[in-house]
């Protein structure tokens, strides 16, 4: 099963993903594509711009491509379009949108980390609370768009590690 987890920065994804892979240790684990890229030498632009996450969207598609049937993915394509598209909103992404409707019918589960309303961790001005909330309300558009059925986990960590279980076990079935 492979399994997506989407959101904006600072929604606790990452810290999600990893607590997932300790759950189902025999699947593989795909780290945010920033990362990956960062490791093999790409040097991003200090502030963000949509030829960075473009250029992630495209690493992302490559994870999902070359992965086992068993996956976890700590972000997918369509956040990585949702900031490509919170940063030029002028993007003509209908060169990639097919790629990407290819690429996330792999994709077993859907798992949407959404800012909660309080918001559960404080972002600071350096942490771009602005982008953080338009690439929070994209992903909402996105998930409509690429008509995706998302499971939108809340709660503690614990909380939202259960809804994902629970979900798996009833797809298992």
């Amino acid at each position: 099963m492979r399994i997506a987890i989407l959101g904006a920065h600072l929604v606790g994804k990452t810290t999600l993903a990893e607590k997932l892979h300790e759950s189902f240790p025999d699947y593989e684990f795909y780290p945010e594509p920033y990362f990956e890229l960062q490791e093999m030498g790409f040097a991003f632009s200090e502030m963000p711009t949509a030829d960075d996450y473009m250029m992630q969207l495209e690493h992302s598609l490559k994870q999902i491509l070359r992965s086992n049937r068993n996956a976890i993915f700590d972000r997918s394509p369509i956040d990585l379009l949702a900031y490509a598209l919170a940063v030029d909103n002028k993007l003509n992404f209908s060169s990639v949108f097919t790629k990407i409707q290819n690429a996330i019918k792999e994709i077993d589960v859907f798992v949407w980390v959404s800012i909660e309303e309080p918001d559960r961790i404080s972002c600071s001005d350096s942490n771009l609370p602005e982008l953080r909330y338009e690439v929070n309300d994209l992903l909402g558009e996105l998930i409509d768009d690429f008509e995706i059925e998302v499971i939108k986990v809340k709660g503690s960590l614990f909380e939202r590690l259960n809804q994902i279980q629970n979900k798996v076990e009833q797809l298992k079935r």
